[in-house]
């Protein structure tokens, strides 16, 4: 692992000011983030603030805010969040180089709404293969040394098949050492073995078990039966 544990302190902010306002931020900034795992989830729903903090984790380890690799910058400058600029790591016993130097740090940081800019930015040519290929392509040629990796929702290219291939680059990856944070509204993803699994929303961030996850919960009876659901949204 790279980091142990993420913090902030902020003097004066105003609690009813975007992102302080948000739970999850409010309890950052309280208690910290610790990091239990080589690979943490986190989990909610729309609004809840997973983004606010994956992207933070990113700007903080100096990763394009806009998606892409630590050493790569985006061509017109963009301010880190107010999170961002104030988030603090202590390095676990493997990263302290990494944390401590800035020339040493490795990484990448993916999100769905830009990632296509930034594959095309590290070479990867996303005109010339699908949504969900390009994001593979990153996976295959970025996820390959130790450093921290932080994705905002991945699945949103992937199929089920490609989902099941992603999990297998961050098994790899984290063998070799990488740590990996990804916000996600999967449970595929989340069902990796040994992951540690934080949820987000009006309660802050609590750690959760797959099984005991409210999306889980969902899906199976969703699929169990649909109509439970359509039938208070079609027809």
């Amino acid at each position: 692992m790279i980091v142990e544990r993420a913090y902030a302190h902020v003097d004066g902010q105003d609690p009813e000011e975007y992102p302080w306002s948000v739970p999850c931020v409010r309890q950052l900034l309280r208690e910290g983030l610790r990091f239990t795992a080589p690979v943490t989830f986190l989990v909610g729903e729309n609004g809840s603030g997973k983004s606010t903090l994956a992207e933070a984790l990113a700007e903080a380890f100096g990763l394009d805010p806009y998606g892409g690799s630590h050493d790569w910058k985006y061509a017109s400058h963009r301010a880190k969040s107010a999170l961002g600029e104030r988030l603090r790591f202590d390095a676990a016993a493997g990263g302290r180089h990494m944390v401590r130097s800035w020339s040493a740090r490795k990484g990448f940081f993916l999100r769905a709404e830009t990632a296509l800019n930034a594959l095309e930015r590290e070479g990867f040519d996303p005109d010339g293969r699908s949504h969900g290929e390009g994001f593979l392509a990153a996976f295959r040629g970025k996820f390959l040394t130790p450093g921290l990796y932080v994705m905002d929702e991945p699945e949103a290219a992937l199929s089920f098949a490609s989902c099941l291939e992603l999990l297998g680059h961050m098994d790899q990856l984290t063998a070799k050492g990488g740590q990996i944070v990804c916000a996600t509204h999967s449970p595929l993803l989340t069902a990796l073995p040994g992951a540690d699994i934080v949820e987000v929303g009006e309660h802050g961030m609590r750690r959760v078990r797959w099984q005991d996850l409210e999306l889980v919960d969902h899906w199976r009876r969703y699929l169990r039966d649909p109509g439970a659901y359509l039938r208070h949204i079609v027809g």
